[in-house]
Formats: C-alpha cells, sequence, structure tokens
C-alpha cells in the first residue's frame, strides 16, 4: 500500500508538471463547455442538456491525448526505466496510474460542472447517479487510453491515433453531433463508439431519469473499459520500441472486438433508434412553401370564414416534417419532460394566460401570435423545452377560438406565413422565452406555418409523421 501512494503521488506531481496534460486535462474541457454554452445559451437551463457530451468530451479527451502523452513521454524520457529498477510490482505501477487518472478526471469535471453552475445550469437531478456514471465512463475511456499508450512509439504518434479516435467519435459517434442530426449511417455506426453510451448515460443523471434507464450503457463502457485494460496489460512495456509481437496485435484485436460486439448486441436488441436526418432531407435549413404542403390545383379562399372541410382535405400533411424530427417537433402524448424543462414550462403555460398577444382581437393575428412561442424555440433549438410548448399552444389556442374555428384560422395562418405583423416576437421575455431578431425573424414565419399545419391536423383529424 505504501509503494502504491508513494507512486501515485509522484504521477500526481509528474502530471502537474507536464504542461500538455495540463492543457488536455483541464483548459481543452473548459474550451468545449464554453462553447457548447455560445450555442445553446438561449436554454431556459443553460447546458443542462448537454452535460452528458460535454463531460464524455473532457473523459475523450484524456483518453485520446491527456492520459497516453503523459504516459509515452514518461516512457521515452527512461523515466519507466528507474520504477523498474524498483521491486514495485507492475501491477502497482498501473493501478497507481490509473487511480491518478482518475482523480484527474474527477476534478476536471467537478471544475466543469462548477462552471456550468455558475452560467445558469440547474443542480444534478441525480448527483450520486452522475458519479457512478462517471466512473463507468472513466473506465471506459482510461482502458482506450492505455491501449494508445501500449501501441504507440512516441508523441507525434499518440497524436496521430488520437486524432483518428477522437474526432470520428465527436462527429458521428453521437457526443458532439447529436444523433438526431446524422444520417441513418452515422446512426448506426455510433452503436460501435464508447461515447454514445457514455452520453446517454451521464446525461440520464444530469437531466433524466437516473440510470435505472441507462444499465445497458452501463454495461456497455464496462466492458469496452474492461477489455482495454486487460488489452493494455497484456501489452505493457517498460521500454520505447515497436510492438513486433502478433500476441500483442490479437489484444489490440481483443479491444476492437469488443467496440463490434457491443454495437451488434445494442442492433439486436433494439436499441439504436434511427432518428430523422439531414440526408433524408428531414433537417433542413429553409422552410419550403405553403404550396408544398398541399395537393395540386387546390383552390385559395378570399378570407378564413370561407375555408371549408374540403380545402382542409387537400393539405398534403403527410409531407411535413415528422413529429420526432428535427423541424417542428411535438413530443408523442406518452413523452414527459426531463425534470430541468418542467419549470420553464409551467413559466409559459402560466404566462400565456396573461400574455398580451394572445388577447388581440384578429383571431388570425392571435393564432400567429400564440404558434410564435413554440415557433420560436424550435428555430433556437432548445432541446429541452421545443417538442413540448405546441401541446401548450394548441391548448390556449382551443381556449381562446371556438372550436369551429379554429382549423379554419389555422389554415389560413398556414396559408398566408407572410401576413400578419411579428410584433409578439418582441414580448417573448415575458414568457421567459428568448427574443430574436434580423433575417431569423422571417424564419420564424416558416416555423409558425408548420406548426400551424401541424396543429390542424390535430384539429381536423389529419395525419402526420411520427
Amino acid at each position: 500500500m505504501s509503494a502504491l501512494l508513494r507512486h501515485a503521488a509522484a504521477s500526481l506531481t509528474l502530471n502537474f508538471r507536464n504542461r500538455m496534460a495540463l492543457i488536455y486535462g483541464y483548459l481543452f474541457p473548459l474550451m468545449f463547455l464554453l462553447a457548447f454554452w455560445a450555442v445553446y445559451r438561449h436554454d431556459r437551463t443553460p447546458l443542462a442538456q448537454h452535460m452528458g457530451a460535454i463531460l464524455t468530451i473532457t473523459a475523450l479527451g484524456s483518453a485520446c491525448f491527456g492520459l497516453p502523452t503523459t504516459l509515452v513521454s514518461e516512457r521515452e524520457r527512461g523515466v519507466w526505466r528507474r520504477y523498474r529498477l524498483t521491486p514495485t510490482p507492475t501491477w502497482v505501477f498501473l493501478v497507481s496510474i490509473l487511480a491518478v487518472r482518475y482523480l484527474l478526471l474527477l476534478t476536471a469535471a467537478l471544475i466543469q460542472l462548477g462552471l456550468a453552475l455558475a452560467l445558469g445550469m440547474s443542480f444534478p437531478a441525480h448527483p450520486l447517479g452522475l458519479l457512478v456514471a462517471f466512473t463507468f465512463t472513466a473506465i471506459a475511456f482510461m482502458g482506450l487510453g492505455l491501449v494508445i499508450a501500449m501501441v504507440a512509439d512516441n508523441v507525434p504518434a499518440v497524436q496521430a491515433l488520437g486524432q483518428c479516435i477522437f474526432l470520428p467519435m465527436l462527429m458521428i459517434g453521437g457526443v458532439a453531433v447529436q444523433l438526431s442530426s446524422l444520417p441513418n449511417w452515422a446512426q448506426h455506426v455510433s452503436a460501435l463508439f464508447p461515447g454514445r453510451y457514455a452520453v446517454q448515460a451521464l446525461q440520464a443523471a444530469v437531466s433524466g431519469r437516473g440510470l435505472g434507464a441507462v444499465q445497458f450503457e452501463l454495461l456497455a463502457l464496462l466492458l469496452i473499459g474492461v477489455a482495454g485494460l486487460v488489452a493494455a496489460m497484456k501489452m505493457f512495456r517498460w521500454e520505447p520500441g515497436r510492438l513486433t509481437s502478433r500476441n500483442n496485435q490479437s489484444w489490440i484485436l481483443l479491444a476492437l472486438t469488443t467496440w463490434l460486439a457491443v454495437g451488434l448486441l445494442a442492433e439486436w436488441q433494439g436499441r439504436i433508434i434511427t432518428q430523422p436526418s439531414a440526408a433524408q432531407g428531414e433537417m433542413v435549413t429553409q422552410v419550403g412553401p405553403a404550396a408544398d404542403y398541399r395537393t395540386p390545383m387546390s383552390r385559395t379562399p378570399a378570407s378564413w370564414h370561407d375555408v371549408t372541410q374540403a380545402d382542409i382535405a387537400n393539405v398534403a400533411f403527410e409531407r411535413l416534417p415528422p413529429d420526432n424530427g428535427v423541424i417542428a417537433p411535438i413530443a408523442a402524448l406518452s413523452e414527459e419532460p426531463d425534470p430541468a424543462a418542467v419549470g420553464q414550462l409551467d413559466i409559459v403555460r402560466s404566462g400565456l394566460a396573461n400574455w398580451t398577444p394572445a388577447k388581440v382581437t384578429d383571431p388570425v393575428q392571435r393564432s400567429r401570435n400564440l404558434l410564435y412561442v413554440a415557433a420560436v424555440p424550435d428555430l433556437l433549438q432548445m432541446g429541452d423545452i421545443e417538442r413540448f410548448l405546441p401541446a401548450i399552444v394548441l391548448g390556449r389556442l382551443r381556449q381562446s377560438i371556438p372550436p369551429a374555428d379554429l382549423p379554419k384560422v389555422l389554415y389560413w395562418v398556414a396559408l398566408h406565413p407572410q401576413d400578419g405583423d411579428d410584433a409578439a416576437l418582441g414580448e417573448l421575455k415575458t414568457l421567459g422565452l428568448p427574443g430574436v431578431s434580423g433575417p431569423t425573424r422571417r424564419d420564424a414565419r416558416g416555423r409558425v406555418m408548420l406548426y400551424a399545419f401541424k396543429l390542424l391536423a390535430r384539429t381536423s383529424g389529419g395525419k402526420t409523421s411520427e
């Protein structure tokens, strides 16, 4: 035990003397946290829905760069040769390395959480579960980092190998880029990467229902981590140089095969739920004209009073973006908001009762104003609340417009997205929602059109894609 503590203390000292290790261990994660905050600062609880990704990037950066860079540089400088001359067993050396790395990861995560709380994030819903999920994540990525350290001959090789893993996992591994934004093939490939499971496990503890819902993800992280640790121990070498033994290469294959096995198991159990993607034409920046959602040769009523059931029947609801997609999402009836979003939704629901734009005389403008409440959060990708706001808006519409008139009004709004005024956009702050300006105001009208069509389907018996 004394040898273990002494070596751990020495490793900790060396880590804090290594400039690159400090950059990858502490500065690198903070840069990503601030980048996520800049993109999602409009969320009611900033960073709450993205903390799983941020903490995963912390562990991933350590695995791809921080840990192997430190170990390989020490081995190159002959530090390990001195350890070898001591009577300390090899397992003590490895355990102390892992303990120190876990401590460094934990302190980096705590710093990130502290900064996130200072920036407005709510306290994690399951703090103990978050510690457990982060520990499983650390195990998975420390195993990966040790494998890289054993395979790499020198520090430049670490950088090359790290980039080959780090960037794909960020882009198509479900870490930095949301799965719903990826094409179908990438969403299936992401099942092979531990980053996906880490994000899901951590996010469940931060703002979800706890670890009970992510038992498979925790098991996947544990299996990947143990396989990596075993492979690294079998390939361990005190001296710098190339791996030449075929036996060593077989241990690398073991680590990679575990990734493949976990991905195939996830596919076999139906855990890889494919989301709509840009490649399928469902995620677009600009919304098409209203005519795209009507059958050809449809007549144009003179006013909303003249809208008939035949006019509504000519709407091609099946062409609308799916409710579970990225554009104009609407939560399913069985879906519950995350705890972090409940407070904001309650503010909007209660605020609409006295919201001035919801009381204007013209029912068409009144409906348009209410639809902005759903349109703007969708446009700003406020993922924690956007898909739950349409139901709140529909409830208010049903209270303020007679049932016989509501489908007609929604049809008229959908067919005339550029009519009326958008002064209500300046009043959204009274509901706790961000306002928009400039070209974004025009984009908001496109979202109003889509939600008008979707709510029309719900008031007239039309069908939309789920």
